[in-house]
């Protein structure tokens, strides 16, 4: 029994992505996947540079034990990202993913870090034999979501191992029994992300030819939105006779399909050392359209692009269809166009986003101009206009209505750190209504002030006696005190308008009674009893207890 490959490969940008960043290689003995990302030149140059270096592994015979071969040149690959990022620093963050196969005619052996996968068919059913190094696989492994949580996981994407050129990478390294009839599929994450397990088992059963399953799916990897870059590879595993004449007529032929067949890798272009394997042969990296033993039964030979008789998979327009097989030829003046295609696309972005942020800029401008605060402007009260912040030094608010007789000062120390830290307001109106109370209690707290200070000095009053009258008790003084506040407090009462006082009312001139100012009469002349002195009221004697209660509030001297 003896056991060839026969492989397809192809590849498309997809709908959403500007530029292919897959890079994909299938030759006799060797079979990989690479998925760029990051850095400045996109992960282009990371796929292409990962794929040229452990190219040198598809020669005719293997020489050394297939894990060993498989590790030695991931971490070469690694350490060639790495130099590349220290000879040029705008490389820096760039990546790739990888998933190869080497065939040695009885096993395989698999390599793989990241993201993109590699699955088996066999008698019908698909297994995936690779395990994603992402966050939210190891979120499934740890049981806290299930598969089906973590396919629409927001952060289904976050690598938790790629190449990178960072430290030693830790390949996942194992080796697999291979089987006539089996199938493998070797995918980046742009086919397995949207379609389902169950559709690729599906497909990959129903056709025969893998240049046909290739581009089936693809067109399903479109259909489902092509939101990434799609890059797949179908190898089947035959049992051929020693009498089969195809036999050893093209397997040194390798198919080239992504970023790596539009831009050469520079690593394995300069490496003579491989010039005469097929590796060597494969540094052009942009061969024909065959697997190892020709065209797969299916395909027609007078196809006018070598490819077979089927043509571009339905959907596909004739210039713009996946890459399958990698045909197109390198052009010197691809990635000049690529480049500048990209810059205007960047320009415009630019200015688009631009456009968005100054149009952003003047309406949230203009909606910080319809809101209010009441706060401090010195040492009195304001309303402002906008809102109590700054954008680049530029503040975003500007006093409205200044309030000069409403000083700070004649506030109680809750609503001066109130003002002092802004008051909110929903309208101009609310703002008003809130500075009219506010210049309630200042003109209450500034008449209290008065009758502090006029109770603590008596005399200015007029409360002292001249020289040779007889001194005013405490209750006189008492009645000239409150009187004195009320008058202050209180709109004038009819006797400021040269009417007469209301009976009972005194006025802060008003005459002492006799009973008031006469001395105490002795026994038996029939003379009023004496009056008591009125008891102390602190410094605001005679007022009651709601104008005490109020005023208990306002600033002390």
């Amino acid at each position: 029994m003896t056991l060839v490959l026969r492989f397809a490969a192809g590849s498309h940008k997809g709908l959403i992505r500007e530029g292919n960043e897959d890079s994909g290689y299938a030759g006799p003995r060797l079979l990989a996947v690479a998925d760029g990302m990051g850095g400045a030149a996109a992960g282009e140059v990371a796929s292409s540079e990962v794929l040229g270096s452990i190219v040198r592994l598809d020669e005719d015979v293997p020489g050394a034990d297939l894990l060993t071969l498989l590790g030695d040149a991931v971490q070469g690959a690694n350490d060639r990202l790495r130099q590349m990022v220290e000879e040029d620093p705008q490389l820096e963050g760039m990546g790739c993913t990888l998933t190869a196969m080497l065939w040695t005619g009885q096993r395989m052996g698999l390599v793989h870090v990241g993201d993109s996968r590699a699955y088996l068919l066999r008698d019908g059913a698909l297994v995936q034999i690779t395990q994603d190094h992402t966050w939210v696989q190891r979120l499934v492994d740890e049981g806290r979501i299930t598969p089906e949580e973590a396919e629409t996981h927001p952060q289904r994407s976050l690598l938790m191992r790629a190449l990178d050129g960072r430290g030693q990478v830790e390949p996942d390294l194992s080796i697999r029994e291979v089987r006539a009839g089996d199938r493998y599929l070797i995918c980046s994450d742009g086919l397995s992300g949207p379609v389902s397990h169950q559709t690729l088992q599906d497909t990959l059963g129903s056709f025969y030819s893998p240049e046909q399953t290739v581009q089936e799916l693809i067109q399903l990897a479109l259909r489902g939105g092509g939101p990434d870059n799609i890059t797949c590879i179908v190898a089947d595993v035959l049992d051929v006779g020693a009498t089969d004449t195809l036999s050893g007529q093209f397997n040194d032929v390798p198919v080239v399909v992504g970023a790596v067949a539009e831009t050469p890798p520079s690593s394995t272009a300069a490496d003579r050392s491989i010039a005469d394997t097929p590796a060597g042969r494969a540094a052009g990296l942009g061969r024909g359209p065959q697997g190892a033993f020709g065209p797969a039964e299916g395909y027609g030979a007078g196809h006018p692009d070598g490819q077979g008789g089927f043509g571009p998979a339905e959907g596909y327009p004739e210039d713009g269809g996946p890459a399958v097989h990698g045909t197109e030829d390198f052009d010197d003046e691809v990635p000049r166009k690529k480049r500048g295609n990209r810059a205007l696309t960047f320009s415009l972005v630019g200015l688009v986003t631009l456009g968005l942020l100054g149009a952003g800029g003047f309406f949230g401008y203009q909606w910080t101009q319809s809101q209010y605060y009441v706060g401090a402007d010195g040492d009195h009260v304001a309303v402002y206009q906008g809102v109590n912040q700054s954008l680049a030094g530029l503040s975003l608010s500007s006093v409205h209505t200044p309030y000069k007789d409403i000083e700070l000062k004649y506030l109680p120390q809750d609503q001066r750190t109130h003002v002092t830290n802004t008051i909110s307001a929903s309208s101009l109106g609310d703002a008003d209504e809130k500075v009219k109370k506010l210049g309630e209690q200042a003109a209450f707290c500034r008449k209290v002030a008065d009758v502090r200070a006029a109770a603590a000095n008596p005399q200015a009053q007029g409360t002292v006696p001249a020289p040779g009258q007889q001194p005013v008790q405490q209750a006189a003084g008492t009645v000239a005190t409150h009187a004195g506040f009320v008058t202050a407090t209180t709109p004038p009462s009819p006797s400021a308008t040269g009417r007469a006082p209301a009976a009972g009312v005194p006025t802060a001139t008003q005459t002492p009674t006799p009973s008031a100012t006469a001395p105490a009469a002795t026994p038996g002349q029939g003379a009023a009893a004496p009056v008591a002195p009125a008891a102390p009221q602190g410094d605001l004697p005679g007022l009651t207890d709601e104008e005490r209660q109020r005023a208990d509030s306002c600033p002390k001297p």
